[in-house]
């Protein structure tokens, strides 16, 4: 797979989160991904997105920095988002709030299959006060 085919399939990837067209994960997601090394499944890392969908009902995904050498993708993805109630354990409940996220991601077979995600919880601290 080249960095080209990559960096497509990941743009698809985002395109999906963010239209919600959960129908589609199956194209981009490995039956049996992990996500921070946890075993979730296809099923399972669905459920995650759409717990994540349901506690911020504005998440979108915003692709900042995307670097592609296959197998792995790394990317730094923005977040403009108004979380409901406590997240990460901070009391948002309902304000906005600006983060990023740096993940990287293993592909086989075309699709993600192995997750490592971290989010910039200083930053969301630093603008609550914490």
């Amino acid at each position: 797979m080249t960095r080209t085919e990559l960096s497509d399939i990941y743009r698809g990837y985002i395109d999906c989160l963010n239209q919600q067209d959960w129908d589609r994960l199956g194209h981009f997601v490995h039956p049996d991904v992990t996500h921070n090394a946890n075993p979730l499944g296809l099923e399972g890392y669905r459920a995650m997105l759409e717990r994540d969908l349901r506690e911020i009902p504005d998440l979108a995904f915003h692709i900042q920095l995307l670097i592609c050498d296959p197998p792995t993708v790394a990317s730094r993805l923005n977040f403009n988002v108004t979380p409901k109630g406590v997240f990460f354990g901070l009391p948002i409940n309902g304000r906005k709030v600006t983060f990023s996220e740096n993940v990287f991601y293993t592909f086989i077979d075309g699709k993600i299959a192995h997750v490592w995600s971290v989010i910039d919880k200083a930053a969301i601290e630093q603008q609550l006060g914490v």
